[in-house]
């Protein structure tokens, strides 16, 4: 059994450590899942703007189930553009019917891919995004906003398992020291996904092609990542046809200093030595916390803009892409800057997680109680403490959002499962406090009340994680299993089998 790290070194460096190697393939598959995942996301809330009723014509509920054809040339096939008279309570249904699947999800996708690997977790649940996203505007045509709503309820089950299973794949391909850049790599996908939505539907919507063509060109892009994921991908290094030896070596004598298990004879998930953990407890918290302030300054935030400082962010595509440019630029200094604390071996895993997620969070806390006192006339400065709230958020990526897989390499994905399923509910919970507080949405005050409730969360969040967050792997991620079974630090591939 292998007792201990065993690299062989070379001028300072490891023999078989690569710049650029099939595991760094692995998260750039995962960055392009994320974000055709968050486009798809976004795309509705972009299209319900080109496919609504010009603000002229009078709505009646009885409307919504007819049609009116566009006047234009654009009336042949799957391409036919249409308006349609939504109410704005029929757009919160469309809008949130996504997150009611999500949520469903989380959990049994994360266990799913700790069993049976996550590379044809994600192959199933993409494709079937794709081609339900396709099927959006056919399904809008025949069964009007209610069928919709089925639509999109059924892409966020699909959709439910990408950051569970990204996790769980993260855990058998992530050396320790490497786990934060990776972890970026992957997720970050997701502002660039949003980044592109935003800046290009609204001149597809334009194009011959019209509204209906947003949806289809994302599904076909959906596509073309799945052959490729198909192609390069696997759930475990062990199991990947180009990797080579070297590499391998590698990332099995680094991932981890814990029992990883083979996934066919992985022990039943530890319930109660879970739930009862102060780091895993506190990550639960933050992670809540950090959703609770994050949606609300993504959902409130251009309401507040509008009615306060007269800048209409939804309707310009360079305003509402701004912040989540931002933060995609600012997650890779991050990765650069963590590079440069790594070599200063005086610094713990631990201070590093904590000090980004102390960036990540307090930072935010600060420029969102600035934004509540920005005076009316000096809009620009109220933009760009906006986008900093926002960009400086990336910096959690290299806190708490890859923390799972540090308490529990074997259980990462059922972790995330937890963590981001509570974290989503309080997404949803997060629009409906605000609608309690701000009666009148020109009230400044009331916006500075809210601005005060979310700069608490960000700073209990974060808090909690500096003072009981961990990094060391947990007792109860290793059960007693016998040396057969399980090699210290040398996790076996999902068949069972050691491929060495």
């Amino acid at each position: 059994m292998t007792t201990a790290l065993t690299m062989v070194k070379t001028g300072g460096k490891y023999a078989n450590e690569k710049l650029f190697g099939v595991r760094h393939v692995q998260c750039i598959l995962c960055f392009f899942c994320l974000a055709m995942c968050y486009a798809w996301r976004v795309n509705l809330s972009v299209a319900l703007v080109a496919m609504s009723e010009p603000p002229s014509v009078n709505v009646t509920e009885n409307d919504t189930a007819n049609a009116v054809p566009d006047d234009d040339d654009n009336d042949f096939g799957l391409f036919k553009a249409e308006y349609y008279p939504f109410d704005e309570g029929q757009k919160s249904y469309m809008l949130s019917s996504f997150f009611w699947g999500y949520i469903v999800t989380q959990v049994p996708g994360g266990y799913f891919a700790q069993r049976y690997g996550a590379k044809m977790l994600l192959l199933a649940g993409l494709a079937a995004a794709a081609i339900l996203t396709i099927i959006s505007p056919l399904a809008l045509k025949l069964g009007g906003w209610i069928a919709l709503c089925a639509v999109r309820f059924t892409m966020g089950l699909t959709q439910g398992a990408v950051h569970p299973a990204t996790h769980a794949l993260l855990s058998k391909w992530s050396p320790a020291n490497e786990r934060g850049m990776l972890g970026t790599i992957c997720y970050s996908g997701a502002q660039f996904g949003t980044v592109v939505m935003l800046a290009t539907s609204g001149y597809i919507a334009d194009s011959f092609m019209g509204w209906p063509s947003i949806f289809y060109l994302g599904g076909a892009c959906g596509f073309v990542w799945v052959v490729f994921w198909y192609v390069f991908s696997s759930s475990t290094p062990e199991e990947h046809r180009f990797i080579s030896p070297e590499e391998l070596k590698f990332i099995e004598e680094s991932r981890s200093d814990g029992k990883m298990q083979s996934a066919d004879n992985l022990a039943p998930t530890p319930w109660l030595p879970i739930f009862t953990s102060m780091p895993f407890l506190s990550l639960l918290v933050v992670h809540c916390t950090h959703m609770f302030g994050f949606w609300t300054l993504l959902t409130q935030i251009p309401s507040y803009m509008k009615n306060i400082y007269g800048i209409d962010i939804k309707e310009s595509a360079l305003l509402s892409s701004l912040p989540y440019t931002v933060m995609l630029l600012l997650s890779f200094f991050f990765v650069w800057l963590s590079k440069v604390l790594q070599r200063n071996k005086s610094l713990s895993l631990s201070f590093n997680r904590k000090f980004f997620n102390s960036i990540g969070h307090w930072i935010p806390m600060c420029s969102l109680i600035a934004l509540g006192y920005v005076p009316k006339e000096d809009n620009l400065l109220a933009v760009v403490l906006l986008t900093l709230t926002v960009g400086i958020s990336a910096a959690t990526y290299l806190g708490f959002q890859v923390n799972h897989i540090d308490l529990s390499p074997n259980y990462a994905g059922t972790l995330m499962g937890l963590t981001n399923g509570a974290a989503n509910i309080m997404s949803g919970i997060a629009p409906l406090v605000v609608g309690q507080i701000v009666q009148d949405p020109k009230n400044v005050n009331e916006w500075r009340l809210v601005f005060f409730l979310a700069a608490a969360a960000y700073f209990i969040g974060n808090l909690l994680f500096v003072v009981f967050g961990r990094t060391e792997v947990q007792w109860w991620d290793s059960p007693e299993q016998s040396v057969d079974d399980v090699e210290q630090g040398v996790p076996l591939s999902p068949n069972g089998q050691d491929k060495r």
